[in-house]
């Protein structure tokens, strides 16, 4: 089994309902069977996703991230990077930290050290213009992304896209979103997730953050089972997200399958309540989804 769960489901400046991250679990058996997953993978990690992920511990069936009265941060063994934005990668730092000092090895002198995942450009430019200030010391000496983590770096090219799995069962394959554009299309790297029971063949679809790009996404999310879809909620000229009304001009069947995440504080004030008879709803923060049994 695999199932997701969204740490927050919040716009970039959302104060209602934290960062659009999320916590995607590997089961043998299931929750209903078992304390804890197999294998585990966050979805990003952004400013609010240590305050989120501190609720989370305390909820039915997410004990097992809690120790102490403390997030416990070994638990989470894979973080999948999308982009740099501080929504994203804002808790990194704590994360790393914790690890690295509250949990320990005492005898070893070593900490926990996470597998981190992402493309090649994400990741050096992750350390280089926005981790390094923070972490780029360690007590007596320089420090490096490696220090922290071990690093998966993906290409992505043409011809083929990377990917990872979890329990040698779901794969997990990157593709470039239109997030940001500096001169031309996709020359910003942002990604999302394209995830595939290697088992039944049944896959789902996540943006991660986009613009409106359905022509090139449009035979992913025809063939998912599900689609998370990040949306914005208000227009405004050249957005870095999709418009609600873009959304909208997705055909009926695609819609009636996608649930829309990274929403602003505006979502229940009564204009989008049509969102939950045409598409699949909002994104329930801290709900597990089932993504393939």
């Amino acid at each position: 089994m695999l199932t997701l769960t969204f740490l927050g489901v919040g716009a970039a400046f959302a104060k209602r309902n934290h960062n659009s991250n999320a916590l995607i679990e590997a089961w043998r058996k299931g929750p209903d069977h078992q304390e804890q997953p197999d294998d585990l993978l966050l979805v990003d990690l952004g400013a609010l996703g240590p305050r989120a992920l501190d609720e989370l511990k305390d909820k039915p069936g997410f004990g097992y991230l809690d120790v102490g009265g403390r997030i416990n941060y070994p638990a989470i063994r894979r973080i999948f990077i999308s982009h740099q934005h501080a929504d994203h990668i804002g808790g990194l730092e704590e994360l790393a930290l914790t690890n690295t000092y509250a949990f320990a090895d005492p005898e070893a002198r070593k900490g926990f050290k996470p597998q981190i995942i992402s493309s090649i450009n994400v990741l050096v430019n992750l350390w280089d213009t926005s981790l390094k200030g923070g972490m780029g010391a360690i007590q007596g000496r320089h420090a490096l992304l490696q220090d922290y983590f071990f690093i998966l770096a993906l290409k992505l090219d043409k011809r083929k896209h990377e990917g990872f799995s979890l329990l040698k069962r779901y794969r997990f394959d990157i593709f470039p979103t239109d997030h940001i554009q500096v001169e031309r299309k996709y020359d910003w790297p942002s990604y999302g997730l394209y995830i595939t029971d290697t088992r039944s063949g049944e896959t789902v679809f996540f943006s991660g953050d986009t613009r409106y790009d359905y022509p090139a996404y449009s035979r992913m999310m025809e063939a998912a089972k599900v689609c998370f879809h990040d949306v914005q909620l208000f227009d405004q000229p050249d957005p870095v997200h999709p418009l609600i009304h873009e959304l909208q001009n997705m055909p009926a069947e695609i819609k009636a399958k996608t649930i829309l995440y990274h929403y602003g504080d505006e979502w229940d004030t009564g204009p989008f309540d049509f969102v939950d008879g045409e598409f699949k709803g909002f994104a329930v923060p801290q709900q597990r989804y089932v993504l393939f049994e």
